[in-house]
């Protein structure tokens, strides 16, 4: 239920967005959106944050945690060379950890291929003995 034109209680956006009010209310302790309140303490949304949920979504769903979030959304708010930089340095920083994870997992993921091929050779033997 819109309050106004402009903007919005937490479970209409929660709605437009798919994102959960907890969710909403743990961007906002983290600061990476913001919100008015209302006399009663009700917290209101501009339409505009119905995008930076989205982005914000996005980025957590790449993997990054709100840390990091944090330094990239002022590249998204105001722009400038030197929040662009920023911004570069912590999408590298979080690609190259990304990439170390991957390379775990696929490690891990041959060890559990050579112990499943051993059970199955184990079991074989099992039957047949």
């Amino acid at each position: 239920m819109t309050t106004s034109a402009t903007t919005m209680k937490i479970g209409e956006l929660a709605r437009l967005t798919g994102v959960s009010a907890r969710s909403l209310r743990y961007y906002e302790q983290q600061g990476l959106m913001h919100s008015t309140r209302s006399v009663g303490g009700q917290r209101h949304y501009a339409a505009t944050d119905v995008s930076r949920v989205e982005v914000v979504r996005r980025l957590f769903d790449a993997g990054l945690s709100s840390k990091v979030i944090a330094r990239l959304l002022p590249c998204v708010d105001v722009g400038g060379p030197e929040i662009a930089e920023d911004a570069f340095t912590a999408m590298v920083g979080e690609r190259d950890r990304l990439t170390a994870d991957i390379a775990r997992l696929v490690e891990a993921r041959a060890a559990l291929d050579e112990l499943i091929e051993t059970n199955t050779r184990y079991r074989r033997e099992i039957g047949a003995g």
